[in-house]
C-alpha cells in the first residue's frame, strides 16, 4: 500500500500522505472492510426484499388469483407491485432515496446515514423483485455468482493496481449518461438491438466503475480520512458501500439481461 501513485489528485491535498505508513496501512485495511461489510449487508437486505415480496406477489391457486403474467398468477399484492399503477412508485424510490443520501450526507449522524442505506437497499429489492417473474431461479442464481466473482477481481484490481485510474473515471461517468439516455430511448422504441447494446456497454461501463470506484476510495482514505477519522470516516464508508452496491447491482442486472433464461 506504501507503493501506492502519488500522482492521484485527491480533494484532500497530501495531508495524510506524511502520516505514519504502518498507521495508514491498518487504517485502510480496517475502512475498507467496514465498506465491503456494508455493502454485503446490502446486498442480503435487497435479496431477502426482493425474495419476500416475490413470495408474497405469486400464488399457486388461479381461483384467487387478481392477475396473471406470463405462467404466474398474481395475488392482490402481486397485481399492486407489478400492474397497478404503484408500480412506478417502488420503482422510482430507489432513485429518490440516492438522491437524498447523497445530497444530505454531509449532515446526517452515521446511524442515519447507515438506517437510510438499509431503506434504499430493501426499496431496491422491492424494486428488483420483478425479476423472479422474468427469469428463471436457477439463472437468477448463477448470474449473481457471476457477477459477485467478476466484481470481486475487478475491485481487487482497483484496489491493487498502480496504475492511475483517475483519468478515465470522466469517460466512464459519461458512458454512464450515454447509457442512462439510450435506456430511456428504448423505452419508447422497444428495439432489441438497442437494449443488447445498451447491456454490453453497460457491463463495460459498470466494471470500469468497480474498479475506479475502489481505487478512488482507496486513496480518499489515504490522502484524507486518515487524518480525520470519527464521523467524517463514517459517513465516507456508507456513501463509498453505496457506490461500490449500486455498481455491483447495475452490472448483476445488465449482466442478467444478457445471460439469463427467461422463464
Amino acid at each position: 500500500m506504501s507503493d501506492l501513485d502519488r500522482n492521484y489528485t485527491s480533494p484532500f491535498g497530501r495531508a495524510a500522505g506524511r502520516a505514519d505508513a504502518a498507521t495508514v496501512d491498518a487504517g485502510l485495511r480496517a475502512y475498507m472492510l467496514r465498506i465491503y461489510n456494508y455493502m454485503t449487508i446490502g446486498l442480503a437486505i435487497t435479496g431477502l426484499a426482493a425474495l419476500g415480496v416475490y413470495m408474497a406477489a405469486v400464488t399457486t391457486d388461479p381461483a384467487g388469483a387478481a392477475a396473471k403474467i406470463g405462467n404466474a398468477f398474481l395475488t392482490p399484492f402481486g397485481y399492486a407491485m407489478f400492474v397497478s399503477p404503484l408500480k412506478w412508485l417502488f420503482m422510482l424510490a430507489p432513485l429518490a432515496m440516492v438522491f437524498v443520501i447523497s445530497a444530505g450526507i454531509n449532515r446526517l449522524r452515521p446511524a442515519t446515514a447507515q438506517m437510510l442505506f438499509w431503506v434504499f437497499s430493501a426499496l431496491m429489492g422491492v424494486s428488483l423483485s420483478s425479476i423472479f417473474l422474468v427469469y428463471t431461479h436457477t439463472s437468477i442464481v448463477r448470474v449473481f455468482f457471476i457477477t459477485a466473482a467478476s466484481f470481486g477481481a475487478l475491485s481487487l484490481y482497483g484496489y491493487t493496481t498502480k496504475r492511475d485510474m483517475s483519468g478515465i473515471g470522466s469517460f466512464l461517468i459519461m458512458g454512464l449518461f450515454g447509457i442512462i439516455i439510450a435506456s430511456v430511448v428504448n423505452i419508447f422504441v422497444a428495439s432489441t438491438m438497442l437494449q443488447f447494446l445498451v447491456s454490453v456497454v453497460g457491463v463495460l461501463v459498470f466494471a470500469g466503475l468497480t474498479a475506479y470506484d475502489t481505487q478512488r476510495l482507496k486513496n480518499d482514505y489515504i490522502y484524507g480520512y486518515a487524518s480525520q477519522g470519527g464521523d467524517v470516516a463514517e459517513r465516507a464508508a456508507i456513501t463509498g458501500a453505496l457506490s461500490l452496491y449500486l455498481n455491483f447491482i447495475n452490472l448483476f442486472t445488465l449482466l442478467l439481461q444478457l445471460l439469463g433464461q427467461r422463464d
